[in-house]
């Protein structure tokens, strides 16, 4: 298994930007990770990657977008001369509009080329931007290559009808920006809150002012999974945070991240990340690399 930095880079808690080159392996297995990535595809006939449950076989300057949480993998591509930019969930989070820009596109996982070259072209000046400045010594690269990425977003954004016509059957424009920041503000709730007794669907369908079976609808189309799924995963995100900073029990650790008992701590734990959590501790402990980046 490649442990490369490439993967296993823990800046979400320390930084809102990362970027990454250079790598001589070629292949990457599948995982995922609570951070988003950009990839810009290099050189070489042969580059192929997998999203979720769709095989991508790209040409040189295509790019990738990786949402945070999503499942990914390099089957076969020139990592030493590709670009990876690496953005943290809460820097997305920080703004209404790149929350907005994540949500609809979140359905969108290439851009290329030869479909798109002027906007492509762009965003890839843009990532270049990105990396000459992160490889430099500026002081404050980092919030330099941050507000770059926002022109990124942005830049993606204003295309945004280039891309209606894949995008309609799975997005749904019906809901206005008022009722998304009614569904953010209560997926902010439920991450804060994860202890409380009632998280159901129905609860929080009432404190979004909707009915249960329109948040039902709008919440799969938002987060792109049903209720119950993302729930687990917000659940597990804050699961693995403890296990690799927290002496806790696992018991503790289970009702601190909302699980109701061990059995089902256990159970998701083991479908999502392919281990126990006590296996995960002791990898963790044992290497330093956290179990959903590899």
């Amino acid at each position: 298994m490649d442990y490369s930095k490439y993967e296993i880079y823990d800046f979400d808690s320390v930084s809102a930007f990362n970027m990454f080159t250079g790598s001589k392996v070629r292949s990457y297995p599948m995982h995922w990770h609570s951070y988003g990535e950009i990839m810009l595809v290099g050189p070489g006939d042969t580059n192929v990657y997998k999203v979720n449950q769709n095989t991508y076989k790209l040409v040189p300057g295509d790019l990738v977008l990786i949402w945070p949480m999503e499942m990914h993998e390099i089957i076969d591509a020139d990592r030493e001369r590709s670009l990876v930019i690496q953005f943290s969930n809460a820097f997305m989070n920080s703004l209404f509009d790149l929350q907005r820009i994540m949500h609809f596109y979140r359905n969108l996982h290439v851009i290329c080329i030869n479909a798109h070259p002027e906007l492509t072209a762009g965003l890839g000046r843009i990532a270049y931007k990105m990396r000459d400045i992160f490889f430099s010594d500026t002081p404050d690269r980092e919030l330099r290559c941050c507000m770059l990425l926002m022109e990124f977003m942005l830049t993606l954004d204003m295309h945004r009808g280039d891309f209606m016509p894949e995008l309609n059957d799975e997005v749904d424009p019906g809901y206005t920006d008022d009722i998304m920041r009614r569904m953010i503000s209560v997926t902010d709730h439920i991450k804060n809150n994860l202890t409380d007794d009632d998280l159901s669907q129905g609860t929080m369908a009432k404190m979004a002012g909707i009915s249960k079976d329109y948040f039902s609808r709008i919440f799969k189309n938002v987060t792109g999974m049903n209720y119950s799924k993302w729930l687990n995963m917000i659940r597990l995100e804050k699961a693995t945070e403890l296990l690799a900073t927290e002496d806790r029990t696992l018991t503790e650790i289970a009702m601190l991240s909302g699980f109701q008992s061990i059995p089902s701590f256990n159970r998701v734990f083991r479908s999502e990340k392919g281990m126990t959590p006590s296996e995960y501790r002791t990898l963790f402990a044992e290497t330093g690399i956290p179990g959903d980046s590899a």
